[in-house]
């Protein structure tokens, strides 16, 4: 601290006066706190360096909680390395700090379905995706997992594919866009979209980091791109089939946020985080059967889209946790958006409830795209709905 008097105190002496003053104060300020925080950070690091023992594996249990679109995560120590779900335990956790129970009745039961490398602890440390039952052994509310499987399963020969463009927004602590000027907004939207340069780009180091954590997971995590509002970027997850993209794009989501958290960022997936004339954020879930994607499929896409348009209201309902409520602030018809209320689609157009790409239209197969999902979406409702509507509706 003495030393940083003495700073102030040399600086205080320039021609500059007290405005010199105020802002070395406010530089050195954050130095001093900066380097402090570095000192504790590698204080803390070390014991990450510790060698874990051969014999003992952590398995992070992942899981949604009561909002919906939420995940909540807990470790536990095992004395083997998981290859397959099955060798998992059950697990409980307290329902009544998730929105799920009550406290005189609050255990809530861990299903492990899913298994992935750990991004963060590495080694053979495991990601464990679960479901969560009540004390009766039934779903929970917002374990729409267990419906959408099924739905696959009757589906299964049609063996429907799925792509999921997922779009997030990166925000202060105080839900200000990351890197935009505290007071006022950036220059309008025009040159951040794939754009290059610390003008047009905020937040790449936690994208790029991001894709390369979901890639060392084992994730079919397809690409990522900077998104139309600047600190706004979206990643694909997929093509898979049946349940997979929606498994894979929940651990992504909590993959992106614990990244985000170390870097002291929120990476959100509010479908309007900034209102005005700025693009919302969406989850677009590009959706194929076999038929689809076979020679003159463009028959099979044609008749899908019918069948989503008679089910609009239905689809609407689901594709985001509040029931539409969320999507209406984004499906204005406005910033490549179609309307909430009617159902529209066509080729290479971003302003439809469906849209066809002008390279399916051209090679007459392929998939369509439904751009109508918001980012905070629940993908198991998402592609549970697409499937009833397309594969199992006559």
């Amino acid at each position: 601290m003495s030393v940083l008097l003495k700073s102030l105190s040399a600086i205080s002496k320039t021609n500059h006066g007290i405005l010199n003053f105020e802002k070395g104060f406010k530089v050195l300020y954050l130095k001093f706190h900066s380097e402090g925080m570095n000192v504790k950070n590698k204080k803390v690091e070390r014991y990450m360096k510790l060698k874990q023992p051969p014999n003992k594996v952590v398995a992070e249990y992942i899981w949604i909680d009561g909002t919906g679109q939420n995940v909540r995560s807990k470790g536990r120590v095992l004395d083997f390395v998981p290859e397959v779900v099955c060798q998992l335990p059950i697990w409980q956790y307290d329902g009544s700090s998730t929105y799920q129970a009550k406290g005189e009745n609050s255990d809530i039961y861990l299903m492990p379905v899913a298994i992935y490398c750990d991004p963060f602890r590495g080694g053979d440390n495991r990601l464990v995706l679960c479901e969560t039952y009540n004390y009766k052994k039934e779903p929970t509310e917002t374990n729409h997992r267990k419906c959408c499987f099924e739905t696959m399963t009757k589906a299964c020969k049609q063996k429907p594919w799925f792509g999921i463009e997922q779009e997030y927004t990166l925000l202060e602590t105080n839900r200000w866009p990351h890197m935009w000027p505290k007071e006022g907004y950036p220059a309008p939207q025009g040159p951040y979209y794939c754009g290059v340069g610390a003008s047009k780009v905020y937040g790449r180091n936690i994208a790029e980091a991001h894709l390369r954590a979901c890639l060392y997971s084992g994730l079919n995590i397809s690409g990522l791109n900077a998104e139309v509002m600047p600190g706004q970027w979206e990643f694909q997850v997929g093509p898979s089939e049946g349940i997979t993209t929606a498994d894979e794009l929940w651990i992504a989501r909590y993959i992106l946020k614990r990244i985000a958290e170390e870097e002291g960022v929120i990476a959100s997936f509010d479908p309007k985080p900034v209102t005005g004339d700025w693009n919302g954020a969406g989850g677009h879930c590009n959706f194929s059967t076999e038929k689809m994607r076979q020679d003159n499929g463009i028959c099979e896409i044609e008749k899908a889209v019918k069948k989503l348009e008679k089910t609009h209201a239905e689809h609407i309902k689901v594709y985001d946790p509040k029931g539409g409520l969320d999507n209406k602030r984004r499906l204005t018809g406005k910033h490549e958006t179609s309307s909430l209320d009617k159902f529209t689609s066509g080729v290479a157009n971003r302003n439809v409830s469906v849209r066809i790409s002008r390279d399916v239209a051209e090679a007459k197969k392929g998939h369509l795209e439904d751009r109508r999902p918001a980012a905070n979406a629940d993908p198991y409702q998402v592609c549970n709905a697409i499937v009833c509507s397309v594969c199992l509706l006559d």
